[in-house]
């Protein structure tokens, strides 16, 4: 689905700091949504954390840099890191040119694979998120 000429795949669940989350089996993926790549522009820096590091929700558990920007990854859910995409330690900018591929940064195996319920899911409830951000950042 785009909304304001941002891609955001109805599928995914998203955490209110623009990252989302694609579940695969018993396992998450993480990674940036395309407005706040958008926003960030190119990402020069993202932090992989150790593998087996325990995530509590809504705590901060890596960061990504920008040319502009400092940004904080924050756990979507209660888990283990079990995977950090190292492909972008090499090459930050895939997030810039495939956000929702390529460009993947974290794989958790929550502790509660229900926690997924609370992230913004489903057409309506995306589209409200995201066009109130888009009017809370054109102030700034």
């Amino acid at each position: 689905m785009e909304i304001h000429g941002y891609q955001m795949p109805e599928d995914l669940h998203y955490e209110k700091n623009h990252y989302w989350v694609r579940i695969e089996e018993d396992l998450l993926v993480m990674g940036m949504d395309d407005f706040a790549q958008k926003m960030a522009g190119d990402i020069v820096f993202v932090k992989i954390p150790f593998v087996g590091k325990k995530l509590q929700v809504g705590k901060k558990f890596a960061q990504v840099e920008s040319g502009k920007w400092l940004g904080k990854v924050y756990a979507p859910v209660n888990g283990e890191l079990v995977e950090g995409n190292e492909a972008l330690e090499a090459d930050p900018a895939l997030i810039n040119q495939d956000c929702y591929g390529a460009g993947w940064m974290y794989k958790i195996k929550p502790v509660d694979m229900g926690e997924v319920e609370n992230l913004i899911h489903g057409t309506k409830a995306i589209e409200k998120w995201l066009l109130a951000d888009i009017e809370k950042y054109k102030e700034h």
